[in-house]
């Protein structure tokens, strides 16, 4: 049974993440951050990372840190390079829910599947590396997965919580990567710059070409589609 705990926040917080709700929560052990991309296009699969700091190496994190969404594409590359580097001390796990699983379960039970994914791997990691256990998952959103640590769901948390913030990055990284590469098999749709969302051109190409083995058929413009055609 997962033990999850609930906190409320106020919004008039500051919209730069820093470092405060992980020192609040991190008592004898780590404090993960997660975050998700991918819950709202029409293709591909949904991503969660999840994120530790080394609490030493705080202070050497990118100054542009922020909420994914923030950020341009090269900003988001560079400041991943930057976290992800090989000399890096920070640890983390990516994870994907297929299209199959989001067609299955439903998108949230997907996306709460790939972020209790990522965070078990992690946990793993860190009693490995470092004996520490999981003080507290931080997970952006006010909807909690299904975890057996302690968690907190924090409302806007990529722009509050730097291990969200980097945990948005990377699994919006991750999934555009899945999407270029799916895009160089299906050419017609505009992955590499939809990204799999609905956009007209992503639109234009469904009437062209009908729909891929990576379309979501459990979401309402696909099945639309389906009834149609």
């Amino acid at each position: 049974m997962s033990r999850q705990t609930v906190f409320s926040f106020n919004d008039t917080a500051s919209d730069l993440p820093d470092y405060t709700l992980e020192s609040a929560a991190s008592g004898n052990g780590a404090v993960i951050g997660v975050d998700e991309a991918g819950r709202g296009p029409w293709a591909g699969p949904v991503t969660a990372a999840a994120f530790w700091i080394y609490p030493a190496a705080k202070d050497s994190l990118p100054a542009s840190l922020t909420d994914s969404k923030k950020l341009s594409a090269s900003k988001r590359q560079q400041i991943e390079q930057a976290l992800c580097a090989p000399h890096s001390q920070h640890l983390w796990a990516v994870k994907h829910s297929s299209v199959n699983q989001i067609d299955t379960c439903g998108i949230l039970p997907a996306t709460f599947a790939a972020m209790a994914e990522a965070v078990a791997e992690l946990a793993k990691t860190l009693q490995k590396r470092h004996n520490l256990p999981v003080a507290m998952v931080l997970v952006d959103g006010n909807l909690l997965p299904p975890l057996d640590f302690p968690c907190q769901a924090v409302v806007r948390g990529d722009s509050r919580s730097l291990s969200i913030a980097a945990a948005s990055i990377l699994a919006k990284q991750s999934r555009d990567e899945v999407m270029t590469e799916l895009a160089s098999h299906y050419p017609d749709y505009g992955w590499q710059t939809n990204a799999g969302y609905g956009t007209k051109a992503h639109q234009q190409a469904l009437q062209r070409c009908g729909i891929t083995p990576h379309h979501r058929k459990s979401f309402a413009p696909i099945k639309a589609h389906l009834s149609s055609h």
